[in-house]
């Protein structure tokens, strides 16, 4: 199904999708940040669901988050007279350019970070986080942003760029043992008894599946996710856009002109980003469908949770200019998509959920990243904790309950943090630095974590210096 324009227009959206292209012979990364077609045709800002002529390489990072501090300042969601305070109409507000630079993860970083805080949770529940290492146990990695670890300490790592499932033996060596069709992205890798799991989708998003593995096996497809996605169309029910535009403003707004729809209902879209195999079925994290879909041994697919939409963000004047809508929507509030990274399960049976916020990864426009649960048996979603900037990960202890998640753009620098935090006490958040981490498991005494997954070079592209790292710890592992 192929989406009208009307529908197509989403103010910005952050589903991270990678694009193999001919352009230097490596496969571009894209995010899927939609802007207004006027408005994209004056930066270097990368889409994926905007017309053709209108999308251009957003590997640039720094410059595309520069460019949206620039012009789409945002502050969280006040009475409407004040959003207009301190920055007249027409008057950008400045914000300091955010700009990725290579930062190198050490022991002695992550060592220094958890010896200097503790979680204060309940003695009879949790220790004090400590943690060793790193090992590196593979390196060279185009865009890891998912893994999963077996038996034998065996290691399943993504490289979604390049459409490949990659294999780490405990000696170092590695072994591609998937691959999706070229062109076509792979994500998604989780291990349950000795078979792995992972996705495929095309980079425009109109087919993706789920696959297993079985060890020494072949690789069988279980579910189309794609057509589950568009009989189900699991997040219709939310609703996006501007929340409660009076007629007179609705009615300025001109029905051809190619800008975000005013409102609009959750729309056929898969991206599937996360998997997790349980004794049930398997969970998948699906950041275009916006929710988590469970996929029966037997193929049989269900929806098991619906993410909310988000708080309204505040239209400022200057986004308003900036995007090309009427001046009197500045001061309504726009709701974004949620966006599920990650899903694993906590000691209590329920679900835990990481979700980018609808919006640039970085902190340009607040820390909005979120942590949910739902019940697997009825699918009530809960929020847990809020703060995180580019949430694409998280492991949770099933002993202790605590729980880390992994920030891709977060620190004071931008250039990624693991939180960790306990769901009882989120005020209390130990941040270890590491280099744009995007994925983390928790197996026993070891966690395994993906680092340098998205660090730009010097022309801006995404390079080739992932990283799958082990280091000892007691968060409590499992």
């Amino acid at each position: 199904m192929r989406y009208s324009s009307s529908r197509t227009w989403r103010m910005i959206t952050s589903r991270l999708a990678s694009r193999h292209s001919a352009h230097g012979g490596h496969a571009l990364i894209y995010l899927d940040n939609v802007q207004l077609r006027g408005y994209c045709a004056r930066v270097d800002v990368c889409v994926r669901r905007l017309p053709r002529d209108c999308m251009t390489l957003v590997a640039l990072v720094h410059r595309t988050h520069t460019v949206l501090a620039q012009h789409l300042p945002v502050t969280p969601f006040p009475a409407r007279p004040s959003c207009f305070l301190g920055h007249p109409p027409g008057k950008p507000h400045r914000v300091k350019e955010h700009v990725v630079k290579k930062f190198v993860f050490t022991a002695v970083a992550c060592v220094t970070a958890v010896s200097s805080a503790m979680i204060a949770v309940p003695a009879s529940a949790v220790e004090i986080p400590t943690l060793g290492g790193p090992t590196v146990l593979a390196s060279g990695l185009f865009l890891p942003l998912s893994l999963g670890v077996g038996a034998g300490g065996k290691v399943y790592v993504s490289q979604n760029a390049l459409g490949a499932l990659t294999r780490i033996s405990p000696d170092g060596t590695t072994s591609v043992i998937a691959r999706a069709n070229p062109g076509d992205e792979l994500g998604a890798v989780s291990v349950r008894n000795g078979t792995v799991y992972y996705s495929t989708n095309t980079q425009d998003h109109t087919a993706s599946a789920l696959y297993s593995l079985p060890l020494d096996g072949v690789a069988a497809p279980i579910a189309d996710l794609y057509a589950y996605e568009s009989a189900a169309n699991p997040d219709q029910v939310n609703s996006y856009g501007f929340v409660d535009l009076p007629q007179s403003c609705l009615d300025q707004f001109d029905p051809a002109a190619p800008t975000a729809p005013v409102s609009y209902v959750g729309i056929v879209d898969t991206h599937p980003y996360a998997s997790l195999p349980l004794e049930d079925a398997v969970y998948v994290a699906d950041a275009g469908a916006n929710a988590i879909l469970k996929v029966g041994y037997d193929g049989t697919v269900s929806t098991a949770a619906v993410l909310p939409a988000g708080d309204p963000i505040m239209v400022t004047p200057q986004i308003a200019a900036g995007a090309g809508f009427p001046a009197c929507t500045a001061c309504f509030g726009y709701r974004f998509e949620p966006v599920p990274t990650d899903v694993e399960q906590s000691g209590d049976g329920w679900l835990y959920v990481t979700t980018l916020p609808g919006g640039p990864e970085d902190a340009s426009l607040g820390a909005r990243g979120a942590v949910y649960r739902f019940n697997p048996a009825d699918g009530e979603v809960q929020f847990v904790q809020g703060g995180f900037v580019g949430a694409t990960g998280l492991a949770v202890s099933k002993r202790t309950g605590l729980i880390a998640v992994t920030e891709l753009f977060g620190g004071p620098k931008g250039t990624g943090q693991v939180s960790v935090f306990h769901p009882t006490l989120t005020d209390r958040t130990l941040q270890i630095p590491v280099t744009s981490p995007s994925a983390i498991e928790l197996v026993g005494n070891s966690a395994y974590v993906t680092t340098n997954s998205f660090v730009a070079g010097a022309t801006g592209a995404p390079q080739a210096i992932g990283k799958v790292v082990k280091l000892s710890v007691s968060l409590g592992g499992d």
